[in-house]
């Protein structure tokens, strides 16, 4: 039904993408592989939401990447639609938290309890934290590392990642810590926020 009201089966799979993964940009062949359409029709529709503003594209290192556009006139009830029902659980800046049925989520219940899961770096094409994957919470080392070696053939690239204790990341954010403040100034996907840990920094870096 959904592929009948927006056209193609194609645009719904790149809608799905986009719309699950705000902040994050993807190349040409990456969106194929992720979404296993042929490149010709991933091109055409590519086309197609650029042309409406649904997305945006950025040329950097000789590869185009398109994003999804978070200032389109009708993203949130797109978001409703193809992201799962993203909630935005507080006012972040550039950052949105997904739902509980997200994919990524709910495969990082099996590392321990999350308080905070952040994608950036390599994700985001964003350098300033120096990692592309923050867990905070009470983790499983081998559960951890487990998910990352699969992340990383997911991804089909080598991932840098940090892990620590709730306790450890509200010390940090308290002394304005350098990593924790690169963080919540960072381009980044959050994947879960349980206690709104980076809206405060953010509030700070966008009233200077």
């Amino acid at each position: 039904m959904i592929e009948q009201l927006f056209g193609s089966k194609t645009r719904v799979k790149l809608l799905q993408l986009f719309y699950s993964n705000p902040n994050r940009p993807f190349y040409v062949r990456e969106i194929t592989r992720k979404i296993d359409e042929q490149i010709n029709s991933v091109r055409r529709e590519l086309s197609n939401l650029l042309s409406i503003g649904i997305i945006t594209s950025d040329n950097t290192n000789n590869k185009l990447y398109y994003e999804v556009n978070q200032k389109f006139e009708y993203y949130d009830p797109l978001q409703q639609i193809f992201g799962g029902g993203v909630k935005k659980t507080a006012k972040k800046a550039g950052t949105t938290v997904t739902n509980e049925d997200n994919a990524a989520e709910a495969d990082l219940r099996a590392v321990g309890h999350i308080d905070l899961a952040v994608y950036t770096g390599q994700f985001t094409r964003d350098e300033t934290a120096g990692i592309d994957l923050l867990i905070v919470g009470e983790v499983n080392s081998n559960a951890l590392q487990k998910y990352v070696d699969e992340l990383e053939a997911k991804e089909n690239k080598a991932l840098r990642y940090t892990s620590m204790s709730l306790a450890d990341f509200k010390y940090r954010q308290q002394i304005r810590d350098r990593f924790a403040v690169s963080i919540a100034q960072s381009k980044k996907q959050v994947l879960v926020d349980l206690h709104n840990l980076l809206s405060e920094i953010e509030q700070e870096s966008k009233e200077k």
